[in-house]
């Protein structure tokens, strides 16, 4: 790749600093964005269909759409963390620097714990 095509790739707070890696870690990289991305959109389906089917059955309870909302924020959180997950892994391979770590996968698991309490809730509670 010339200077100039380097140059115009986005964003340039990735692609301005540093050297050129490996493109087999940079491919590897963006497959574990687009992983999280279809994480996300998991989520998001599945907060959607949680909201319809319960509309469905007419029991659009508190329980049910605080079950679906924190589903659809999953899908979003899983949208952002993977952006920012990718900028930081790609800027600490041009820098040549430890891969820093990410909070998101504790941050999902507890969302995930209170929606299988919440669904457990709904389900054997009434």
């Amino acid at each position: 790749m010339s200077d100039e095509q380097a140059d115009r790739r986005w964003p340039r707070s990735v692609y301005g600093v540093g050297s050129e890696p490996d493109p087999r870690f940079t491919f590897a990289n963006e497959r574990t964005f687009l992983a999280w991305i279809r994480t996300g959109l998991g989520f998001l389906a599945a907060g959607v269909a949680v909201a319809a089917v319960a509309r469905i059955d007419q029991r659009l309870s508190l329980e049910v759409r605080l079950a679906s909302l924190l589903l659809v924020a999953c899908g979003l959180g899983c949208a952002v963390g993977a952006w920012l997950r990718w900028v930081g892994s790609e800027r600490a391979m041009r820098e040549g620097r430890a891969l820093p770590s990410s909070p998101l996968l504790l941050v999902l698991v507890g969302v995930l714990v209170v929606v299988a309490l919440i669904a457990a809730v709904v389900l054997f509670v009434g």
